[in-house]
């Protein structure tokens, strides 16, 4: 048995895996979802990670599951704290000596379409975190679910802070667990060529696919939940060798 611990992206929530936990379980494993301080303007990337150690137990059990920005801080967590498994779920991956706000000037990470037709539509409130219109969210990031399901779920994002996209990463570049990228086909928000490219040079990781939206744990989390524990893996992991604080 794994313990899946599941780290949401930008603009969303630990309600986002409520879906996907009944199906991991329903496989035989332990599914835990993270909170992250995404909406709170002071919160750096030490807080993320402390965020995500409060859920883990056992990193020789947990397969780390981040989605989207996540994947600018599960693997800060992974290079510090090795687990069995990362997933970077349809990721945002972080370039060391860089912050997203770089990468984001130097290429184009991003589908098209979220920089022709969302991007310019995105607002800021008066704290500085972007949101967005709840019709614009749901075909951003749920066009594959129904009508009702994808107004339900946008209707729960909150605004986004910040400031652990304009850190500079805190990842070196090293790699102690076993990797995976889920390359999500139909994805309006992260270009799958850039995520598969950068994935393979950075990480080393296996390359999967599912033929989804930007949020498969909503649109289909049983093909998720099937994805995520076909190819569970087993091995240790090699000791802690730094400390969480930056």
């Amino acid at each position: 048995m794994s313990t899946f611990v599941l780290v949401h992206g930008a603009w969303h929530g630990v309600w986002c895996w409520d879906r996907l936990v009944p199906e991991l379980e329903a496989r035989g494993h332990r599914a835990v979802a993270v909170d992250l301080p995404s909406d709170a303007p002071e919160a750096d990337s030490g807080a993320y990670l402390r965020a995500i150690d409060k859920y883990v137990d056992d990193p020789r059990s947990t397969v780390l599951v981040a989605h989207s920005m996540a994947g600018l801080i599960a693997p800060v967590y992974a290079e510090r704290r090795p687990v069995r498994e990362l997933v970077l779920l349809s990721c945002l991956l972080p370039l060391p000596g860089a912050s997203w706000r770089d990468q984001l000037a130097a290429s184009r990470p991003m589908a098209e379409d979220f920089y022709s037709s969302f991007l310019p539509q995105q607002l800021k409130d008066d704290q500085g975190r972007s949101y967005w219109p709840p019709d614009l969210a749901a075909d951003l990031f749920y066009h594959d679910c129904t009508p009702a399901d994808a107004a339900a779920a946008a209707a729960r994002l909150r605004p986004q802070a910040a400031g652990v996209l304009t850190e500079k990463t805190l990842w070196t570049g090293d790699v102690p667990s076993p990797t995976r990228y889920v390359v999500c086909e139909a994805d309006r928000a992260v270009s799958g060529n850039w995520g598969r490219q950068a994935a393979e040079a950075r990480f080393g990781a296996d390359i999967i696919s599912l033929p989804t939206s930007h949020s498969p744990f909503w649109s289909q989390p049983a093909a998720l939940a099937e994805l995520l524990t076909a190819e569970d893996r087993t091995g240790e992991p090699v000791p802690r060798n730094k400390e969480l604080t930056p």
